[in-house]
């Protein structure tokens, strides 16, 4: 499985600095929630590689969450992660090799999204980089291991066409991850994580105009 340039937990921290300038950029197709969900949309963040090339990036809908939410079972939400389907090539810098991308890279980067939004009340602020850490292992670990026992699959239609996902339920979120329909305009990884909205009866599809997320 792919290690990114930057995960996205440092990258949904570091939303409230979003920009639409980044998802132009991106050689790839964005996906989102599709036509059937109605509420607010958003922008989050790109992840790019050292030569400035876009590898990933989030689109959220709904309520936008937040770590210093009272209760977090009143914040509804879902994130789309879109993920460039790359094959092992080198690194930018030349001093390397970067892994495929796989559905796992779609699983572990929707995996530590969600955790970037989680913040268990009761935790004291000073352990919660160690939790984080700990939690964010498990999330790796668990990303290596789609066909374990941690994970189930649900059909979901992308693009209107119904596709298999990964799916897994945790007390702080679900998080699924998938791959584009052959009708997709490019290869892309799916992954998605949320918290107040069932993932159930979700659907996916193309971005065709990003000012829907105020890009």
């Amino acid at each position: 499985m792919e290690t990114t340039s930057r995960t996205v937990t440092d990258q949904v921290a570091a939303g409230t600095g979003r920009k639409v300038d980044g998802y132009l950029l991106a050689e790839f197709p964005w996906y989102g929630l599709d036509e059937a969900f109605t509420g607010p949309r958003w922008l989050m963040q790109v992840g790019s590689a050292a030569d400035g090339t876009v590898e990933h990036g989030a689109t959220g809908h709904g309520v936008e969450p937040t770590i210093k939410v009272e209760n977090p079972e009143d914040e509804r939400f879902a994130v789309v992660v879109t993920v460039a389907s790359r094959p092992v090539r080198r690194s930018a810098d030349g001093t390397g090799v970067l892994e495929a991308t796989s559905i796992s890279t779609a699983a572990w980067l929707a995996g530590s999204g969600l955790l970037a939004h989680t913040w268990p009340t009761q935790m004291d602020r000073t352990l919660r980089q160690d939790w984080l850490d700990q939690q964010t292992m498990l999330a790796w670990e668990l990303a290596d291991d789609l066909g374990g026992e941690s994970w189930s699959e649900l059909m979901l239609p992308v693009d209107g066409v119904p596709t298999p996902f990964c799916y897994r339920e945790s007390e702080y979120g679900w998080v699924l991850a998938g791959s584009a329909g052959e009708g997709a305009p490019e290869g892309v990884h799916l992954g998605a994580y949320g918290r107040g909205m069932s993932a159930y009866g979700l659907g996916f599809s193309v971005i065709k105009d990003l000012s829907a997320y105020g890009g």
